[in-house]
């Protein structure tokens, strides 16, 4: 009896850890950056890229234009030519542009530096572009003996392997002195500022001033929407990693590698000295475990001075994705029993020789030998724990005791924490209480289906990561029905071992079928048999909202998907819709080239909620920040942003993307605001956020928000 209690105690806590790796695999932001004020608002501005120019004289009345740049790790500039396929739709390419002059002739057309070809993730394609410094130039001759000002622009496009970030326009304004003015003794403090052919289009202070305006919508509050939609929540993200942790050790404590040593030490401990030091180095024992797996997480603080960007690109990069499934995959075989994961045995035999000294140094060492020797399987548990916190987009710093720390890291060492309390607790319980150890039931054949149902889920997360592969890549190769017939398999194969039609190896697991084993398969087979319309067309029963994040999307399937929204392109026309039918309005700041976009829009969107709320109740409107199409003349004009920065608006893509930046504060796309008729922000801004249930509550409050302001 006491072997079943303890088996479904279990398969309790089983369940519980394959719910907490759910809730941190399928969480791309929101809970990341709760300390961070940029986080809570949305604010977040990238500037990867930093011109110089310069005029190099060449001699003989020929000079060289030099554009050079300097990129922050992990971005990359394009080049002159970004793709060798001109028929491919890719990215912008760099266009470096001389304005035509009385005192100059081009010599040909502008050159780049050395580039490399190289996969692109954003496009799916190989492309030409430069990574940490790229340069730029344009030959041109002085056609007389006067100085004179070379101006121009350089329009550049600036993707890391996650996101790409709006073209943007530098201007130049370069005065150049031949050598013949120099040698005829011309005034060169003479020389207009600007002299061109193609001169700016002028335009009046005052309507400059309402142009300025569009950019800075003047109802939108960042730190006060209308309604915050219950964002505290995000004070509990430590915690709940802590308590992932936890779980984890729990988990480890069942494992053949940990529970056997609770009787031993507790009772080493109880006897081996008097009854009030031996409590006192049991609980002193149960501490250095906990210490010892803490200090295991500060190397992880290192990554603080990583770029953000890197540790974000790790939920979207193929490679690594990949990765995670390769390293699951083979803490799957173990636990099937095929081999055990160990550190070097003579690590183990020096710990262990050291655990023999007497006080506070051998009670640590003891500590350390059970982590060592614990590691075939408290390995793979940690290992899971880790990924899953670095497969997710997290950034962000988090203040604690004045200390800042970067949030991954934060994360492994609340999770570190919780699974060393864990693992450490019961020791010095059990020394505290020594007849509970009466209670403990002898290890057995349950321990090893315990360790198997592990290795079963560590193959469905595995399918998960390689899922994630083949969506970044679009092979096609696991689409959403492939998906399901594979984790039915996974259903299959572990109900069948639960029954006993088969072993991995001779005499493993229980041969006996006790109540808590056949309930616990009873609730596989049942799972397995709801996963089946994840193969057949769309029904009733086809819609999985409790494995949200973990399937593809409806779109990547093998049968036919469509969704369609009436989406405006341009804000006057969406906001004279809004007033017109009284709704409020659903901003999307998008991208031709967003890949998160495309996905936001291909799993997140088409919900049945989500849609439904979408459809009836907003109006939508969506503003491409990488659109090409030219703006009228007299709405083109050079722009000084908030913070002093000179740009170009000239395309409609500069335009709302300065809008974001300006209002929002942010330049990453997609980027989600929800504002009502009259230009009210009414819920706080969201981002890239595949959670549907998550998005979908947040278009609710953005509704109830709305239905709470009076009428206009």
């Amino acid at each position: 009896m006491k072997n079943n209690r303890l088996f479904l105690l279990s398969i309790i806590l089983l369940i519980a850890s394959a719910l907490g790796m759910y809730a941190t695999s399928t969480r791309a932001h929101g809970d990341d950056g709760l300390f961070d004020p940029q986080q809570t608002t949305g604010q977040q501005i990238f500037e990867p890229v930093h011109w110089s120019f310069a005029v190099q004289d060449l001699g003989n009345d020929e000079f060289q234009l030099n554009a050079t740049a300097s990129i922050d790790p992990g971005w990359h500039v394009y080049a002159i030519r970004a793709s060798n396929n001109p028929d491919a739709i890719g990215p912008v390419s760099t266009t470096l542009t001389v304005d035509k002059s009385k005192h100059i002739n081009l010599l040909g057309g502008p050159t780049d530096g050395k580039f490399i070809t190289h996969y692109d993730i954003n496009f799916d394609m190989d492309l030409n572009y430069f990574e940490g410094h790229a340069s730029f130039s344009q030959r041109f001759k002085a056609t007389g003996a006067e100085p004179f000002y070379l101006t121009g622009s350089i329009e550049f496009m600036t993707c890391d392997d996650q996101r790409c970030l709006p073209p943007d326009i530098k201007t130049f304004n370069i005065k150049v002195v031949p050598q013949k003015a120099i040698e005829q003794g011309v005034d060169t403090s003479l020389v207009a500022a600007v002299d061109s052919v193609a001169a700016p289009v002028m335009i009046t202070d005052s309507a400059r001033m309402a142009m300025s305006d569009q950019f800075v919508l003047p109802g939108v509050d960042l730190e006060n929407p209308v309604q915050n939609c219950g964002r505290e929540r995000e004070n509990y993200s430590l915690w709940a990693i802590f308590l992932f942790g936890l779980i984890g050790g729990l988990l480890a404590i069942l494992t053949p590698c940990v529970f056997p040593m609770i009787p031993l030490t507790v009772t080493y401990f109880t006897k081996g000295a008097e009854k009030s030091s031996g409590k006192g180095k049991a609980w002193l024992y149960g501490f250095f475990i906990l210490l010892i797996y803490f200090l295991l997480s500060l190397p992880f603080h290192l990554s603080k001075n990583v770029d953000p960007e890197v540790l974000n690109a790790i939920a979207t990069n193929t490679w690594l994705n990949i990765g995670f499934f390769v390293v699951f995959i083979f803490f799957a075989v173990s636990f099937f029993g095929f081999y055990e994961i160990a550190l070097p045995s003579g690590l183990a035999n020096k710990v262990d020789n050291a655990s023999n000294l007497g006080g506070v140094i051998g009670v640590f060492f003891m500590a350390l030998t059970l982590a060592i020797v614990s590691f075939s399987c408290t390995g793979p548990i940690l290992g899971t724990v880790i990924g899953s916190i670095y497969s997710t987009d997290v950034q962000g710093t988090v203040s604690l005791l004045g200390l800042e720390m970067a949030m991954p890291a934060a994360k492994v060492s609340a999770a570190m924490l919780g699974f060393g309390l864990a693992l450490g607790g019961p020791f010095a319980l059990f020394a505290m209480f020594p007849s509970l150890l009466k209670s403990l039931p002898k290890s057995g054949g349950w321990m090893d289906d315990f360790k198997v149902s592990l290795g079963f889920m560590e193959v469905a997360l595995a399918i998960k990561f390689l899922s994630n592969a083949d969506l970044v890549e679009q092979w096609g190769f696991l689409k959403r029905e492939t998906f399901f017939a594979l984790w039915i398999l996974v259903g299959i194969a572990w109900a069948l071992y639960m029954l006993g039609v088969y072993r991995f190896k001779e005499h493993q697991g229980t041969s006996k079928m006790s109540p808590a084993k056949w309930g616990f398969t009873i609730a596989i087979v049942a799972f397995t048999l709801r996963l089946v319309p994840g193969v057949l067309p769309a029904s009733a029963w086809n819609r999985f909202d409790f494995l949200s994040g973990f399937p593809p999307p409806k779109f990547y399937s093998w049968y036919p998907h469509k969704h369609e929204f009436h989406i405006y392109t341009n804000l006057e026309e969406a906001k004279a819709a809004a007033i017109a039918e009284g709704k409020p309005l659903f901003l999307d700041f998008t991208g031709w080239a967003c890949v998160n976009c495309r996905k936001m829009e291909d799993t997140v969107w088409p919900d049945e909620d989500v849609m439904k709320i979408l459809k009836e109740n907003y109006i939508m409107c969506s503003l491409y920040v990488d659109e090409k199409v030219e703006l009228p003349e007299n709405e083109q004009f050079e722009y000084t942003t908030a913070d002093g920065r000179k740009k170009m608006i000239r395309t409609v893509g500069n335009k709302w993307a300065t809008l974001q930046t300006e209002t929002f504060h942010n330049n990453s796309q997609p980027f989600y605001a929800l504002l009502s008729s009259d230009g009210r922000l009414l819920a706080p801004t969201e981002q890239y956020n595949p959670d549907v249930e998550e998005y979908r509550e947040w278009l609710k409050c953005g509704l109830e928000a709305n239905k709470s302001l009076p009428k206009p």
